[in-house]
């Protein structure tokens, strides 16, 4: 295998040589769950269960850990609000999220861990800190001393004075240094608590996934994921406790997917201009979300916007209806698919992309370019008495769907999926299907009693309202152009 994956530690594409030969070992940073998730979240999970997907593909045993923090300043303001208590609170938008992924098309990880599980590794690894010397205790909180970790800032390359400069302890703090930060905070009246050498208390949100990806993948792992917002405090923080800890290196590889923008701003809750995944679902097939996602390189900015959703509706269509019709040939002539040089060709081509760093955009660009070949051979005058055009359409088809199963795209049946599409379609045009059969019952007739002019009024009447009419021997079909 040759995968080069973009490591964010060291700035530049390297060869994947996993820890151990064979396996990989992966965490992903998950949800703090006060809220139900918005297309940003989508985009980082839809991203890292490809990465899943494909190392399994390529033969690796995948132990994947995607962690719920599901103790947090969020989740505690918002259970108060609402009069619930914080665990109540988390056990409800933890359901919420896992119905989100299923719809989604996400695998389950491995391993899905809540930080309030892991209390008992947070306080040893806390107390391995202090005994170091890289932690200290204030009147029942315990801060990480960045003063005492030189290699701090090793991931996202920032500039230590420049930060100095502009940062500032909040009041109740009393951090040695403004750049310190929470690993235990003392509890608060009214707040959920854990007994403690320094009291009662919880853990800090960095800490977190420190104790849960060494309880679950070591001291040391081959991939650590998330968003670009997360590389700095959160993941710079993850490396200064995990190795100020162990001493040993923490992550082989970074990789860090970018934003999904809106008007050219990254969305988000605190910015109030975020779509959730189910106000999205509403109005567009999961599998289009997907598709939208893929089509972009994981590292670079999405722009969201009903045209560019609506543009992957009709590439994903363009998929849908070539199965369609591979389908239809196959089931006419039932010749196998077996060895071809095509379908070979577009697997090698596949890897390809997909080794340069999970490139899917460029991937699916080469599953496009099987469909063309489909619908070209299927449009070949008496290809139904060609069996070689045949069993390369059968090959292709084939190919493509086994392909498309590494990125979580053509699971359904052409014609559900199409006939769903299609009645979507109409309802955002305000028609109804029996309404547009009666026309095609209506122009049928016509055409019976040699009214063309009528035929082609319906046919024209219903291309303006955004409805094709397909004739062939079998029949007249429609779809929404």
């Amino acid at each position: 295998m040759n995968l080069r994956v973009f490591n964010t530690l060291k700035g530049h594409k390297e060869l994947f040589d996993p820890i151990v030969p064979g396996k990989v070992s992966m965490y992903v940073c998950g949800v703090t769950v006060y809220d139900y998730c918005h297309m940003g979240h989508a985009r980082a999970n839809i991203v890292f269960d490809i990465v899943f997907r494909y190392l399994q593909f390529a033969g690796y045993d995948v132990t994947y850990v995607r962690n719920y923090t599901d103790i947090d300043d969020k989740i505690i303001n918002r259970a108060n609000e609402r009069g619930i208590p914080s665990k109540a609170l988390a056990e409800e938008f933890i359901q919420a999220f896992d119905q989100d992924m299923e719809a989604l098309g996400l695998r389950k990880p491995t391993h899905e861990p809540r930080a309030t599980e892991y209390v008992p590794e947070i306080i040893a690894l806390v107390k391995t800190l202090i005994e170091k010397g890289l932690a200290y205790e204030a009147n029942g909180d315990v801060y990480f001393s960045i003063e005492q970790f030189p290699n701090y800032l090793c991931l996202s390359k920032r500039n230590m004075e420049e930060m100095l400069a502009g940062a500032r302890i909040a009041p109740g703090e009393q951090k040695q240094n403004p750049m310190d930060f929470a690993l235990w905070k003392a509890a608060k009246p009214g707040e959920p608590s854990w007994d403690s050498p320094w009291g009662a208390g919880r853990p800090g949100w960095h800490i977190e996934c420190s104790a849960m990806s060494s309880a679950l993948l070591g001291d040391s792992f081959d991939i650590h994921g998330g968003g670009r917002d997360l590389i700095f405090p959160h993941h710079e923080n993850e490396i200064a406790q995990s190795e100020g800890a162990t001493g040993k290196p923490f992550v082989k590889y970074w990789l860090h997917n970018g934003f999904v923008n809106v008007d050219q701003e990254k969305m988000s809750k605190s910015l109030g201009n975020f779509f959730t995944i189910r106000d999205i679902l509403e109005k567009y097939d999961p599998e289009i979300i997907r598709f939208f996602v893929l089509t972009a390189h994981y590292r670079s900015p999405i722009d969201f916007s009903d045209q560019n959703l609506n543009e992957s509706r009709q590439g994903l269509t363009r998929f849908y209806e070539a199965l369609h019709h591979a389908t239809n040939a196959i089931a006419e002539l039932s010749i196998p698919a077996g060895d071809n040089a095509e379908a070979c060709q577009l697997e090698k081509h596949f890897r390809d992309a997909m080794d340069d760093d999970f490139n899917t955009a460029l991937a699916i660009g080469h599953l496009f370019d099987g469909v063309r070949t489909i619908n070209r051979l299927v449009s070949e005058k008496k290809f139904r008495k060609k069996p070689e055009l045949v069993a390369t359409v059968s090959a292709l088809h084939q190919k493509i769907l086994e392909l498309g199963d590494v990125l979580g795209l053509f699971g359904s049946a052409p014609t559900v999926w199409l006939k769903k599409q299609n009645l979507q379609g109409l309802n955002s045009l305000g028609l109804t299907e029996a309404a547009v059969e009666e026309l095609i019952k209506e122009r049928l007739l016509a055409r019976q009693e040699k009214d063309f002019a009528r035929a082609d009024q319906i046919r024209e009447s219903l291309a303006v309202q955004g409805v094709e009419l397909l004739d062939s021997p079998q029949g007249t079909t429609w779809k929404i152009k």
